[in-house]
């Protein structure tokens, strides 16, 4: 190659290429900031700037030259360096290489280098559980050098105090734009055609959602009963800076619907499962089940504050009768000490009669109309 011009030829060429093969990808790769580092021997991120050794870039064909590309660009968007938190730095960058190796292997036209971390029976899952799993079974993997690791460290101003205000501050900036970056391009690939979301997106999009409700407000008006079932804060969390009401019976009873039926996309289920996440991390001690639901009902799955959740089942058609059916079957806990949520898009059909219980529609955005809901109260993202 001959020398700047040249490297901003071969991008350039490589999102118009993107473009017309996933416009989903070639969206993502437009908010990416690029640069070209002698220092840097093959391709690397902090989360925030990716960079390329031209000498590198010049070995690899035009196809793999995209695959690394979007390598790079999927662990910026999401968020692979920001949520690392203490975890081993090597073994985590082999778990998000897992990850984002299996949405691109099989786009065609795209090609992997040589040499790039595959395991099929790992990569419908998120990173968090890969690394889980490879934690676990401490799996034999190639020898981390400095050649092989992209993933850098947080651009932290202040790099001596990760937990410092400016440091914060930064990370949330860079979570938004990335977070931004991920509803345009979701846009964008719903706009062009259908199915263009690579195979284990939704998942992955799940642990970067952050709750929209306030539920800590939300379960103490719905399941608070008199201020004398509280007392004082939980001791159990006040280590982690949660203040958190100590209940006297040691539980909060929710049972949580996701709607998973045609009409909800996987955005949407991403979002949903986000808001599920804020009910956990609202009530960490809380008595949770989750069911999925379309026209049947997939579950329950028993909740927990660090545990993952489990993969959406559904598809079909949508009712909200076999969710309440199966809550009227429940004897454990008496219908009125328990809230009802159902995460929805409030088309389908609803039972006949309203169930016992408090019963709380958490509504997508341009969902069926609060007072069209028979029962129940009504709070709506946007």
């Amino acid at each position: 190659m001959n020398g700047d011009a040249d490297l901003e030829r071969q991008l350039s060429r490589a999102l118009l290429q993107l473009r017309a093969k996933n416009p989903f990808f070639a969206t993502l790769a437009l908010f990416a900031h690029l640069e070209w580092r002698a220092e840097i021997t093959t391709a690397a991120t902090d989360g925030r700037d990716i960079v390329f050794n031209p000498a590198f870039a010049a070995t690899l064909t035009p196809a793999e030259f995209q695959a690394v590309l979007l390598h790079e660009v999927l662990h910026c968007a999401l968020l692979h360096v920001t949520r690392r938190g203490s975890r081993e730095p090597e073994l985590w960058n082999i778990a998000a290489d897992i990850v984002v190796n299996g949405m691109i292997a099989p786009q065609a036209d795209l090609s992997l280098p040589a040499g790039a971390i595959r395991e099929p029976p790992l990569e419908q899952l998120t990173v968090e559980e890969v690394y889980e799993a490879l934690l676990a079974e401490r799996v034999s993997r190639p020898p981390l050098t400095g050649d092989w690791r992209d993933l850098g460290e947080l651009p932290w101003s202040d790099k001596e105090d990760a937990a410092s205000p400016a440091a914060a501050r930064q990370r949330a900036e860079l979570e938004t734009y990335w977070k931004s970056a991920l509803r345009q391009a979701e846009v964008v690939a719903r706009s062009v055609q259908r199915g263009t979301l690579p195979a284990g997106w939704a998942r992955e999009a799940e642990r970067i959602e952050q709750a929209q409700l306030d539920w800590r407000s939300h379960l103490w008006r719905f399941i608070a009963r008199t201020p004398s079932d509280f007392s004082g804060f939980d001791r159990r969390f006040l280590w982690q800076g949660l203040y958190l009401d100590a209940l006297d019976g040691e539980t909060v009873a929710v049972r949580i619907a996701v709607d998973t039926s045609g009409s909800v996309d996987d955005a949407l289920i991403g979002q949903f499962l986000g808001e599920v996440r804020g009910i956990l991390a609202a009530y960490p001690h809380l008595d949770g089940q989750l069911w999925y639901a379309d026209a049947a009902l997939y579950g329950p799955y028993p909740l927990g504050a660090d545990a993952p959740l489990p993969q959406p089942e559904g598809g079909g058609g949508t009712s909200f009768r076999p969710f309440f059916a199966a809550l009227a079957q429940e004897s454990a806990t008496p219908s009125s000490e328990r809230l009802a949520v159902y995460l929805t898009d409030g088309y389908g059909d609803f039972p006949a009669q309203s169930p016992d219980g408090p019963v709380l529609w958490v509504v997508a955005p341009g969902g069926l109309a609060s007072e069209q809901f028979p029962f129940g109260e009504v709070a709506r993202l946007v």
